[in-house]
C-alpha cells in the first residue's frame, strides 16, 4: 500500500494565507445581511455581539495555530479529531465541512446571478451562474498558486471597499464630512437616544447566533497549511492578526453602520454599506456596492471549492473515501475531488430550485451549525493534543507554536461554541437547524462507527 501523504504541493506564499483567510471571512454576510443585526439588536448590542464573537474566533484560531503548526496536513481538521477525539468524530467533521462549503457554493452561484441581473435585466439568471461555474472551476484547476493569486486579489478588493467605508463613515461621525438629512455632527447619539438596548438585552444573544456563523471561514488558514510555503513561520502570522482584522473589519463596520444608520431603518430595505455610501452623497454607490458584493460572491465560491476538494482529498487520502479521489495530477490538484465538489455545488444550487422547502432546507440548516461544530472539534482536539504531548514525555517550549493560557482558552473556544448552538434553541426562526443538525450529525458519528466495525469484522 502506498504510503499516506501528510499534504499537497507548498506553492501559496505568506502573503496568500492572509487574504484567503480574510477572503473566506468578509462576505454577503457583512455587505448585505449586517444591518439586520442592529436592526435585532440595536447598535450597542450589536457591537457588543461582534466583539465577542471575535473573541471566540480568535480563541479557536490559537487552538488551531498550535495543530496546524504540530502538524500541517492538508484539511487537517478531521485528522486532528480523528486523532484526538476518535475516527467517528473525524468522519463526522469531516463531513460537516464538506457540506458547508457545498451548499455555500450553490448559494452564490444563484446569488451572483442576481447581482448580475442589475446591470444586464435581460440576461436569465442561469447563464451567470454557469459562468461563474466555469471561471471558479478553471481557477481552481490550473494550479493552487492560480488559485492563491486570485484569491488574493478577490479579498483584496473587498478589504478596501471596507477601509473606505470605515475611514468616510469616521469623518461623517465627527462631522467632517456632511450627511444627507443631517444639519450637524451624528457623533454616537444613535447608541443611547432609544436606551442602551431597545428592543431588550435578549437581541445581543440572537445576534450571536448570527455573529458566529458571520465568522466562519478564518479556519481556512488550516486547509491551506498543507500548500504553504514555511508553515511553521506563515500559520502563526496569519492566526496573530486574526484578532485585530476582525476587530477593525467587523466590529469597526458596525460602529460606522450603528452610529449613520437609525436602528429601526437598518437592513429592512438594502444593504447597510449601500445606505451609508448615499447618505454620504458617493457617486454610483449602489454600483459601487454591487461590484463589490459580486467580487465578495465569486470569492466565497473560489474558497468554497477549494476547502470542499481538500476535505474529499483527505478523506480519500485517509482511506475512508475511495483512492481515486486522492489523485492528483502534474499541477499537484485532486482533479475527481474538485469536480466532485463542485457537482455537489450544481446539486445544492438544484435543490434549492427544486426542493427549496425540504431537501434545501435541510441542507442549510445543517451546513449553517456544522461551522461551530468544527470549532467545538478544534477545541476538543486541542486539548487532547496537548495532553498526550506532555503524556509522551515531551515539553510545552519544544512546540513552535503554543496556545496560550492553556486550558483556559481551549476550553473558553469549546464552551462559548457549544453554547451558540444550544442558544438557537431559544430563537423559533432558527430553532429548526438543531431538529435537522443533531440527527445529521448522530447519524455521521455513529453510521461511521458501524461500518468501521462492519469492515474489521468482515476483514
Amino acid at each position: 500500500m502506498a504510503e499516506k501523504q501528510k499534504h499537497l504541493a507548498r506553492k501559496m506564499a505568506a502573503r496568500h494565507v492572509q487574504m484567503i483567510s480574510l477572503g473566506g471571512v468578509i462576505g454577503t454576510g457583512l455587505f448585505l445581511s449586517s444591518g439586520y443585526t442592529i436592526h435585532e439588536a440595536g447598535p450597542l448590542g450589536t457591537v457588543i455581539a461582534y466583539a465577542v464573537g471575535a473573541l471566540i474566533v480568535y480563541a479557536v484560531m490559537l487552538c488551531l495555530g498550535e495543530l496546524s503548526v504540530a502538524m500541517p496536513y492538508t484539511g487537517a481538521f478531521h485528522l486532528f479529531a480523528t486523532k484526538y477525539i476518535n475516527a467517528p468524530a473525524g468522519f463526522t467533521v469531516a463531513v460537516l465541512y464538506w457540506l458547508t462549503w457545498t451548499i455555500a457554493l450553490g448559494s452564490e452561484f444563484t446569488a451572483a446571478g442576481l447581482i448580475m441581473q442589475h446591470w444586464f435585466s435581460q440576461v436569465p439568471v442561469w447563464i451567470w451562474s454557469l459562468a461563474l461555474i466555469i471561471i471558479i472551476t478553471l481557477s481552481n484547476l490550473y494550479s493552487v498558486k492560480i488559485f492563491a493569486e486570485s484569491e488574493f486579489w478577490f479579498a483584496a478588493v473587498k478589504v478596501i471597499a471596507i477601509i473606505a467605508f470605515i475611514i468616510l463613515g469616521a469623518l461623517a461621525i465627527v462631522g467632517i464630512i456632511p450627511v444627507h438629512g443631517l444639519h450637524h455632527a451624528p457623533g454616537f447619539t444613535n447608541f443611547y437616544q432609544h436606551g442602551l438596548f431597545p428592543n431588550g438585552f435578549g437581541g445581543v444573544f440572537t445576534t450571536m447566533l448570527t455573529v458566529n456563523f458571520a465568522f466562519s471561514g478564518t479556519e481556512l488558514i488550516a486547509i491551506t497549511a498543507g500548500e504553504v510555503k514555511e508553515p511553521e513561520k506563515t500559520i502563526p502570522q496569519a492566526i496573530h492578526t486574526t484578532l485585530w482584522r476582525l476587530i477593525i473589519f467587523f466590529v469597526g463596520s458596525m460602529i460606522v453602520m450603528a452610529c449613520l444608520i437609525p436602528y429601526q431603518k437598518a437592513g429592512v430595505t438594502q444593504s447597510p454599506f449601500v445606505y451609508v455610501f448615499n447618505r454620504l452623497g458617493v457617486p454610483y454607490a449602489g454600483d459601487l456596492m454591487n461590484f463589490v458584493v459580486l467580487t465578495a460572491i465569486v470569492s466565497a465560491a473560489n474558497s468554497g471549492l477549494y476547502a470542499s476538494t481538500r476535505m474529499l482529498w483527505s478523506l480519500a487520502n485517509e482511506g475512508t473515501l475511495p483512492a481515486k479521489l486522492a489523485k492528483t495530477n502534474q499541477r499537484g490538484i485532486p482533479v475527481l475531488a474538485l469536480l466532485l465538489s463542485m457537482l455537489g455545488g450544481i446539486l445544492a444550487l438544484l435543490s434549492s430550485v427544486i426542493a427549496a422547502d425540504t431537501v434545501y432546507l435541510v441542507l442549510v440548516s445543517v451546513s449553517g451549525l456544522a461551522v461551530v461544530f468544527v470549532w467545538m472539534a478544534i477545541a476538543l482536539a486541542q486539548l487532547n493534543f496537548r495532553k498526550q504531548w506532555l503524556a509522551e514525555g515531551h515539553q510545552v517550549s519544544e512546540l513552535k507554536f503554543k496556545t496560550p493560557w492553556y486550558p483556559v482558552v481551549p476550553w473558553f473556544a469549546f464552551i462559548t461554541s457549544t453554547l451558540s448552538c444550544l442558544l438557537i434553541w431559544f430563537d423559533p426562526a432558527q430553532r429548526v437547524a438543531l431538529y435537522y443538525t443533531i440527527p445529521f450529525v448522530l447519524i455521521c458519528y455513529f453510521g461511521y462507527q458501524w461500518y468501521d466495525h462492519y469492515s474489521k469484522a468482515k476483514n
